[in-house]
């Protein structure tokens, strides 16, 4: 089996019947064919082998990048330009996307980065309250009704084809908390290391980006 075939699977096995506290609705974009098209294309493409890969986690989806795609820190503009994979998702872009992918240029580009690499979040689905994004962190009740998901999810992907030497977290504060207290848990990975969140760098610390981008080069590049 291949990490495509695998990932697939995982998301393949995920159903959309979540129970959340009232008031948040959870973000599933698979039910729509067009999105399962590209998401699939899109793993053929980049994880069409049985290479070890290191992992990346996110906080959990949001409404514009893998929201609409399926395809985590990727939107729809993305998935065309840098991946080469035409939809017809409407065409917008989300800040942490374009974070993500100047980063994986200076990597060595979209096919380099994907051999060695893999993206997630640490909660698969996304949420949104009040007509906004929200996080599995942001309420308590919250976190402990999707906690079990999320360590299910993690079990999964990690069970092939994972460097299980380390993790990297993309949030350095409450994201980064929670997953090295699960990591503490269930002993899923020998380390995990923070980065800071592609949208946190975008939304308040984007003229100076470039440092930002460095620190991503400076600890990923031992993995490449």
């Amino acid at each position: 089996m291949s990490f495509s075939k695998h990932i697939i699977q995982f998301y393949e096995s995920m159903s959309s019947d979540w129970k959340l506290p009232s008031g948040v609705d959870l973000i599933y974009p698979f039910a729509d064919d067009n999105v399962w098209h590209v998401f699939r294309s899109f793993c053929h493409k980049f994880y069409n082998s049985k290479t070890e890969r290191t992992f990346l986690f996110g906080i959990n989806p949001g409404r514009f990048g893998a929201g609409m795609t399926g395809v985590p820190f990727t939107d729809p503009v993305i998935l065309e330009t840098h991946c080469n994979i035409p939809n017809n998702i409407n065409k917008r872009h989300e800040l942490s996307c374009l974070f993500v992918y100047e980063m994986i240029e200076l990597l060595g580009g979209v096919q380099s980065f994907y051999k060695h690499f893999y993206i997630s979040s640490l909660c698969p689905l996304g949420f949104i309250k009040d007509k906004k994004n929200y996080n599995y962190y942001d309420d308590s009740e919250l976190f402990l009704k999707v906690r079990p998901y999320m360590i299910k999810a993690m079990d999964y992907q990690i069970s092939k084809y994972c460097n299980r030497q380390v993790a990297f977290s993309l949030g350095q504060g409450k994201n980064f908390k929670v997953f090295n207290e699960l990591n503490a848990e269930f002993g899923w990975f020998d380390k995990v290391v923070p980065l800071p969140h592609p949208r946190w760098v975008m939304q308040y610390k984007r003229k100076t980006k470039e440092i930002y981008l460095n620190e991503y080069l400076v600890k990923l590049k031992e993995w490449c």
